[in-house]
């Protein structure tokens, strides 16, 4: 195990702006935003948020990843942010990796994109990659690992469910969103929650996701079962990283040390000081981290 906790480098002030695409997915539009590639083209990196988030959390390590020779796609999944709603609500795993595996054939690289999922798109990208095996030159799994932790899965399933209602103002939404998370600095203003809530005719701001993706929470194919989680890291065989938070409450120690026994040769990172939301606890540590690794592994 290693953590990463070396003092991050001057966060830039501005993320420079991605260009927008849209992919067809296999229930609608996909929305995402691309940053091309700065210098000698690496490849193509794909960034998958976890549930309930958008692909605005990506925007600054996508940024610094095109400042290093990758073109970088932020993608909403369905039912997130600005991607379609699916018509008949599924968002299941089944579905989630039949979307990834439309994006990536769209775009038709001589060789698979690098993936980075956070949680809900970090199981995407393990099960499609495992049971496909062409998905991916490289894994980067953020915060998720086949044997997830009960009772963290439970406090994030009771954040999404609160407050059905929305919200009165956005400082309300960062007041929500410092009681699931009080070690993150809440900062100055709550503008920047903007992208992470809708303003309906009523006047109150909900949050930027299809209600129907927790009224299935139940449903089979809602979540991947550990079994289903366990047989497709055996199959992987790209270079892979985990980084977890150092308070995560989803990926246990035994978790960790199942993965990295399921996938030969894969490496593990630490990010101190943050929870389940790496990237967005402390994303300079958290890019740094990535680009290491793809250093290290010369992908």
């Amino acid at each position: 195990m290693s953590e990463a906790n070396d003092p991050p480098p001057a966060p830039r002030a501005t993320v420079p702006p991605g260009e927008r695409v849209v992919f067809d997915g296999a229930a609608g539009k996909l929305v995402g935003d691309r940053w091309d590639s700065a210098g000698t083209h690496r490849g193509t990196a794909l960034l998958l948020h976890g549930g309930g988030q958008t692909r605005h959390s990506w925007f600054r390590t996508a940024a610094a990843l095109a400042e290093h020779d990758w073109t970088s796609i932020a993608l909403d999944a369905r039912g997130h942010g600005d991607s379609d709603w699916a018509p008949d609500g599924d968002y299941g795993t089944d579905g989630l990796v039949a979307d990834l595996a439309a994006v990536v054939a769209a775009l038709d690289a001589p060789e698979p994109p690098l993936l980075i999922g956070a949680s809900m798109g970090g199981m995407t990208s393990l099960v499609g990659q495992g049971e496909r095996g062409d998905l991916a030159r490289a894994l980067v799994l953020v915060d998720i690992v086949p044997r997830v932790e009960p009772d963290g899965v439970a406090r994030i399933i009771a954040f999404m469910r609160g407050n059905p209602d929305g919200f009165a103002s956005l400082d309300e939404v960062a007041e929500a969103v410092r009681a699931y998370n009080p070690h993150r600095k809440r900062p100055p203003s709550p503008e920047g929650l903007r992208k992470n809530v809708r303003l309906r005719e009523d006047g109150r701001w909900y949050w930027h996701w299809d209600p129907a993706f927790l009224r299935i929470e139940s449903e089979p194919r809602r979540s991947t079962s550990y079994e289903r989680a366990t047989a497709a890291a055996a199959a992987i065989s790209v270079p892979t990283l985990l980084v977890r938070g150092a308070q995560s409450d989803i990926v246990s120690d035994e978790g960790v040390a199942e993965l990295l026994e399921l996938i030969p040769g894969a490496r593990h990172v630490d990010v101190s000081a943050t929870g389940h939301m790496v990237a967005g606890d402390d994303n300079d540590v958290f890019t740094r981290t990535v680009l290491d690794f793809l250093a290290d592994e010369a992908v």
